[in-house]
């Protein structure tokens, strides 16, 4: 179409602007294009940004200013953009607007400064001097944290969130963040169904957040809306900053983590061996159970910079009965600062499963719990399972709703669902659990399936429609980490994870 436009204009001066327009869109697009491919929107000119660039200057490097620690002075040439002599300028805004995005970015600030990347032109991450500083009473003002909501009525800050660790570089050297960011979701008549999310923050090669939901816009955003795609901004008027290599490109589908229902074998019984198997095997994670080897795993998790993604335990509800043993506060213990779930089975003997007699109770319990995890600013996801008082997703919302916490969500398990529910339930019942949704599990399973063997496969195998599950979660807003439910497969776990992440990848594809 564009090329047909240019042969119509048969004047040179038509010529011109048609040449003109086709070297703008293809450089629109460049910058646009990214599912599977990388943007660069650094590099030799602004062609990337919207034209109100201000004072920010192309550079081949920057460096501290040797007669002003305050300022940033720099090298003529290419590759490096910054704010201007005393860096105080305007925004810089990205033309192409994203999503879902992976980016790369390194900055360097001079002594005292202040900027921050924008995503969407919405959710900030900090770009901060905190070299050597300690952790500040203003969350989410120290580099790399995200950056606080601003509420008019209470003249107050909220939801600011400090990374877990100081690992910012002195002022005048380069630094790096690496980003998985969630857009948020919106239904057909354009109503919020999920929230903007940061899945992963790295700086400088450390993992500073995971899974951080924002409820909205963060202060000094460009926008106070929420839209489903904006452009990236540069904060260019708090102080100097640079910026290069500056890459986004898709965020691929969701984090897909292996339960250790899947990990042991006899080849790998110790949490050394799993953890490399996974790591080797693509894996971001695992989910596993509370005992006296969770320690060790987490441990195994961090030096390979993998997730500890959930801990299953459980808690009873009869009176006569022990809520819980010392085991909960042990591992929320371990959880803390990882932003790791509590996965929390509940039973009873008093009460059949499902039944409603059961939750004042429980809910007394779960609250309790909450109030513990809360602390560690651990979340609490209620994990449906066959046979136990928490049976169905269904009991898992209603017994979330009543319990009324934040951090106390559900999990939807599709080989516990399968056992217990009619697969035509699927929509409505994903619907329903959205709102409280943290965590799903999968596997590859026989529709009409009645034991384990037929309702828990590789991912690969089954008669159960998975890509129709997948799109009904992503459609109802679903961003969030799903888990491999290996329970009993048996055989080699090493094949049987490769199995399922290529079929993973297969279907996201």
């Amino acid at each position: 179409m564009i090329i047909e436009k240019a042969r119509i204009m048969s004047t040179r001066n038509g010529m011109n602007r048609a040449i003109v327009l086709f070297i703008g869109i293809l450089c629109f697009l460049a910058v646009t294009n990214t599912k599977g491919e990388t943007a660069e929107l650094t590099g030799t000119d602004f062609s990337a940004w919207r034209s109100d660039t201000g004072q920010w200057q192309i550079v081949a490097d920057t460096f501290t200013n040797p007669q002003d620690e305050k300022l940033l002075s720099s090298k003529p040439g290419t590759g490096a953009i910054v704010n201007g002599p005393t860096g105080k300028t305007s925004h810089l805004f990205s033309k192409a607007e994203f999503g879902d995005i992976k980016t790369h970015i390194e900055f360097m600030v001079s002594k005292g400064s202040n900027s921050g990347v924008y995503f969407m032109g919405r959710y900030e991450i900090q770009v901060f001097d905190s070299y050597g500083t300690e952790k500040s009473e203003y969350p989410g003002i120290e580099c790399g944290g995200i950056y606080q909501r601003w509420d008019e009525n209470r003249n107050k800050g909220y939801e600011g969130h400090s990374p877990r660790v100081n690992a910012s570089k002195a002022p005048g050297q380069w630094q790096t963040f690496d980003v998985i960011f969630r857009a948020p979701r919106f239904d057909k008549a354009g109503r919020k169904i999920a929230n903007a999310r940061f899945e992963k923050v790295m700086h400088n090669g450390i993992v500073v957040h995971e899974d951080v939901e924002l409820t909205g816009p963060t202060r000094a955003g460009a926008y106070n809306d929420e839209k489903p795609d904006g452009p990236l901004m540069l904060q260019g008027d708090h102080g100097p900053v640079a910026y290069r290599n500056i890459r986004i490109e898709s965020a691929g589908p969701n984090p897909f983590f292996a339960m250790d229902t899947a990990t042991k074998d006899a080849a790998h019984q110790t949490a050394k061996e799993q953890v490399r198997m996974v790591k080797e095997l693509g894996y971001p994670g695992i989910g596993c159970t509370a005992g006296k080897e969770l320690d060790e795993m987490a441990k195994e998790l961090d030096k390979n910079g993998l997730r500890l993604f959930t801990v299953y335990l459980g808690v009873n509800i009869d009176p006569d009965q022990q809520k819980y043993g010392p085991e909960l506060k042990e591992t929320i213990e371990v959880l803390k600062g990882r932003n790791a779930m509590l996965w929390l089975f509940v039973q009873s003997k008093q009460h059949k499963p499902s039944s409603p007699a059961g939750d004042d109770r429980a809910v007394e319990i779960l609250q309790e719990v909450a109030e513990m995890a809360a602390e560690a600013k651990v979340r609490v996801a209620l994990y449906p399972h066959t046979g136990f008082w928490v049976e169905r997703v269904e009991d898992a919302v209603r017994v979330a709703k009543k319990v009324n916490r934040k951090n106390v969500g559900v999990t939807f398990n599709l080989c516990h669902w399968l056992m217990v529910d009619a697969e035509k339930n699927m929509n409505s019942l994903i619907d329903s659990a959205m709102p409280h949704l943290f965590v799903v599990t999968i596997n590859g399973a026989d529709s009409g399936g009645r034991d384990w063997k037929t309702l828990i496969q590789t991912l690969d195998r089954g008669t159960f429609d998975m890509r129709r599950f997948l799109k009904t979660l992503a459609d109802s807003g679903y961003t969030g980490p799903i888990g491999f439910q290996g329970y009993g497969i048996g055989g080699d776990a090493r094949e049987n994870l490769k199995r399922t992440m290529n079929a993973w990848l297969e279907l996201n594809k």
